[in-house]
């Protein structure tokens, strides 16, 4: 169900929901796309065309600096009309449904969703019931997807590493919570890396977190052993409910990542953390901004694979309506 509403008959991409269900193929041309559109970023007059005329909505249900600037930045580099909706003041905070909502914005002409909720499957709700035509990009929902963060990931680590065969990824910290953990893991399964490890006390795991297709690791130093790749997660206080952990302070002496629990690694490993950074918390400052982090790459690369993806997205919706009008004529 996941792959055939995200993909029109002929395979390509009409929404960005999640990367279950995705080929190897698949998000390999998403990042080869991104690649091509990199440079655009470094251009004097930041622009291509490709989606010039169409109108972006950006729907942030939940609080965003990063995403939504970078899927508003992303947009607008394509040529498109971007219209941000703020929630808290929009008609749904005076009683307006969902549904309403949507086709109320499908009445004036909008050609694309980004969509950030605080319950799983929102995306997919939306998806299922716009009109034909409209692309839905998940920008997040709930515990179950990130997709673009992902994607973008992907990207940082082909950069720096060539290729996906033969790597170690280790994700450390707040599995249980993780929508970012979650896809980044399906997307290094799916290109194939070696090995997925999760490190991370028992507390912050999910249950039966290695029918995921990771390795599960209770020890920080034990589980960077022979690791190409760091990706580090903040913990996500918002979403805890109970005493999962005793302190911030202890959780950082056995989680933290620190120039010494680094040594662990393989001396050509790079850093990773989706954001936003809790110095002193997962990560020591000295790491985040040293020389093996590549942070900052994630976020100039976010723009790219946010780029591709709705460049995608709405080619693919292109060919759905030639396909409904052939059918109709």
């Amino acid at each position: 169900m996941q792959s055939s509403l995200q993909l029109t008959e002929s395979g390509r991409l009409k929404h960005f929901l999640t990367i279950s269900g995705l080929s190897k193929a698949l998000l390999t041309e998403i990042l080869d796309t991104a690649d091509s559109l990199i440079e655009v970023g470094e251009r004097q007059i930041k622009k291509v065309p490709l989606l010039r005329g169409k109108t972006v909505v950006n729907l942030f249900f939940e609080a965003s600096t990063r995403t939504r600037s970078t899927f508003e930045l992303a947009a607008k580099r394509l040529s498109a009309d971007v219209l941000n909706i703020n929630i808290n003041t929009s008609a749904t905070s005076k009683g307006e449904s969902l549904s309403d909502m949507l086709r109320n914005l499908e009445a004036m002409a909008s050609d694309m969703f980004v969509v950030r909720h605080a319950q799983s499957g929102a995306a997919h709700f939306i998806a299922e019931s716009v009109t034909p035509g409209v692309a839905i990009v998940n920008a997040g929902d709930g515990w179950h997807a990130h997709p673009t963060q992902a994607m973008l990931d992907m990207l940082t680590i082909r950069q720096n590493k060539g290729q996906f065969e033969g790597l170690k990824v280790a994700i450390i910290g707040d599995i249980l919570h993780s929508r970012v953990a979650r896809s980044q893991i399906r997307a290094l399964n799916t290109l194939e890396v070696d090995e997925v490890r999760v490190i991370a006390p028992n507390t912050l795991l999910p249950t039966q977190v290695e029918s995921l297709g990771v390795t599960v690791f209770n020890d920080l130093e034990q589980g960077l052993n022979d690791i190409d790749v760091i990706i580090m997660l903040r913990l996500q206080k918002e979403r805890m409910h109970g005493a999962l952990l005793p302190s911030e302070q202890e959780y950082f002496q056995l989680y933290g990542l620190t120039q010494e629990k680094l040594k662990c690694a393989k001396p050509d490993a790079i850093v990773m953390h989706p954001g936003p950074i809790n110095r002193g918390v997962e990560i020591e400052s000295e790491v985040a901004d040293g020389p093996q982090s590549v942070i900052l790459d994630q976020v100039t690369n976010g723009i790219a694979i946010r780029m591709a993806v709705m460049s995608m997205a709405m080619s693919g919706q292109t060919e759905t309506k030639n396909l409904l009008a052939e059918s109709a004529s």
